[in-house]
């Protein structure tokens, strides 16, 4: 092999490498904002889990994604979306005078729901909810919220300052992620009776009456412009 031809092998591994690098180097500086434009609050979530240290929760997120980030979501038929919604409208009537039991069968219907979806199954808790942070990711901590209330024993609620209050706003937290996995995709509107709202039918406004009024402690609260009532006004907590 002549001299010259070593040369120019040796200036175009050269050339390659730098390249490389720099590639490396543009697109670090990118990876932080892109991950925190993802994933929003879990972003901060995950640092502070980190005690600040963001390289760690970078780490962390990025493995989430790489993990299940190729994920898809199954759709729900109108039924089973149906008998969900009613499931989550009793938990919240029954909220006034069991809100603990409330609370346990919002968290059991969550798990149950993002398996429907095709997320891993309710009984791998921790898999779930990071998937679950990839692809819903700034709904996902109602989830955690209303899981902890509900894993609380009632002593231990009483001991921690758990009250009734603490409950209701973990079950409302969880409705943003409950109402994300329930409605419709785009493609799915095909034999879907009735106008789907805020995770109810029109035709179903009588249920949404009942849902203020268990939230309310009792009162009933017209909601406005359509919207479900998720910025009632605070009850007057009753401890468990």
């Amino acid at each position: 092999m002549s001299t010259g031809l070593i040369i120019a092998l040796i200036v175009i591994a050269a050339v390659v490498i730098i390249a490389a690098v720099m590639t490396l180097r543009a697109r670090g500086p990118r990876r932080g904002p892109s991950l925190k434009r993802r994933f929003g609050p879990e972003y901060d979530r995950a640092v502070a889990r980190h005690d600040g240290d963001t390289k760690a929760a970078e780490r962390e997120l990025t493995e989430r994604v790489q993990r299940h980030g190729d994920l898809r979501e199954r759709s729900l038929d109108p039924a089973r979306r149906e008998q969900y919604e009613a499931r989550w409208t009793a938990a919240q009537e029954r909220f006034v005078d069991s809100p603990r039991e409330a609370v346990a069968e919002a968290d059991r219907l969550l798990a149950e729901v993002a398996g429907a979806r095709g997320f891993p199954d309710g009984g791998q808790y921790e898999e779930q909810v990071a998937a679950l942070s990839v692809h819903h990711a700034h709904h996902v901590d109602g989830y955690r919220r209303v899981h902890r209330a509900a894993q609380l024993r009632a002593e231990d609620a009483r001991e921690g300052g758990q009250g009734t209050e603490d409950m209701r706003e973990a079950f409302v937290a969880a409705r943003a992620l409950f109402e994300e996995l329930v409605k419709p995709a785009r493609h799915d509107g095909e034999g879907h009776t009735g106008r789907h709202t805020g995770g109810r039918h029109d035709g179903g406004r009588h249920d949404g009456d009942r849902e203020r009024a268990a939230l309310n402690g009792g009162r009933k609260a017209p909601a406005r412009g359509g919207h479900m009532p998720w910025a009632m006004n605070r009850r007057q907590a009753k401890e468990s």
